[in-house]
């Protein structure tokens, strides 16, 4: 972890704060291993995807309509009206892009389960934007990133491609999730037996190269922090507001809201990540922008998820028995 970490930032090391100016690049083992790690969660993660997950979505269209204007228009719209108004350094602005036009990430199903959210909305809706993603992430990308002219310059600068972006998001969500998909459906047996193997020990795995890779870069966050991190929080702030609010303005409930809220915040940060490496070596800011937004929204998200927890829905989706309320003894 330590040789991956620091064949990654020792550009980094040596540009000091300058984000716009980073060179981020990793060697072909240490990219193929992250991609491969990303893609086994995610095929772990499709195992226990069921047909009731997508059929829940034409039950409630109104709702699932609702979730992807949230995540597809609201969120990146958002998203550039703060670059406009806060000015972030052309890499910072890329970064955040980038994660309003991931795909939800799968946390946001655990945190809806602790909160009490409605938890088969957000099944459905996070296997639905991960299966979208690779149509979404590239074309979002690629329409809201034109109307910044600093945005589009430093995309320009590194020769951005809609192809190579295609691919990436092919590679790391589309082929494993199908993957794990036709196999849930086709051998549900084989299915729940790799599950209780390949989940566990990827999450594991995963942990592993968090912690690593945040403590050998430490130096690296820290000198960061004043550039990036009122940015990540902002942003943060806004995909929260708007998860929990557009659900809230359209009357469709308390356990709704509260689950449309971390589909919206928790963004797919592995897949940005992959696709920061992969497309944006010469802007390491992005990066950087990323992996402190995929830190700052586990922190903030298990706190909200805890507070709700403590305040039962007044109402609940009857869909899924795990989105019942837990009562609270007296």
């Amino acid at each position: 972890m330590a040789m991956m970490a620091s064949t990654v930032y020792t550009a980094a090391l040596a540009a000091g704060s300058d984000l716009d100016s980073l060179e981020v690049r990793v060697d072909d083992a240490a990219a193929l291993g992250v991609k491969l790690l990303m893609g086994v969660f995610l095929f772990g993660i499709a195992l226990s995807v069921k047909s009731e997950d997508f059929r829940a979505l034409r039950r409630r269209p109104q709702l699932f309509a609702l979730g992807l204007t949230a995540q597809l228009v609201l969120l990146p719209g958002l998203c550039l009206l703060l670059i406009l108004w806060t000015d972030p350094k052309a890499s910072v602005a890329v970064g955040l892009l980038l994660l309003a036009c991931c795909p939800a990430g799968n946390l946001s199903n655990i945190l809806t389960h602790r909160a009490r959210g409605d938890l088969a909305f957000s099944l459905s809706m996070t296997s639905a934007s991960n299966a979208l993603a690779i149509i979404v992430t590239p074309l979002a990308f690629g329409f809201w990133s034109r109307w910044q002219s600093d945005l589009d310059r430093a995309v320009d600068t590194v020769r951005f491609s809609g192809a190579s972006l295609l691919l990436e998001t092919a590679l790391v969500i589309v082929a494993p999730f199908v993957a794990g998909v036709l196999v849930a459906w086709r051998r549900p047996g084989l299915a729940r037996r790799l599950s209780r193997y390949v989940e566990p020990a990827v999450l594991t795995l995963l942990v592993v190269l968090i912690v690593g890779a945040v403590a050998a870069t430490w130096p690296i966050l820290t000198a960061a922090l004043p550039s990036v991190g009122p940015y990540v929080v902002a942003f943060n702030a806004v995909a929260l507001a708007v998860g929990y609010l557009v659900t809230r303005v359209t009357r469709l409930g308390e356990a709704a809201a509260r689950a449309m809220t971390f589909e919206v915040a928790i963004r797919n940060t592995g897949l940005g990540l992959v696709i920061a490496l992969a497309v944006f070596p010469t802007l390491g800011g992005v990066a950087v922008t990323v992996a402190m937004y995929g830190l700052w929204d586990v922190v903030i998200g298990l706190l909200l998820a805890s507070w709700w927890r403590r305040r039962a829905p007044a109402e609940l989706s009857a869909l899924h028995p795990d989105t019942q309320p837990i009562r609270e003894k007296a």
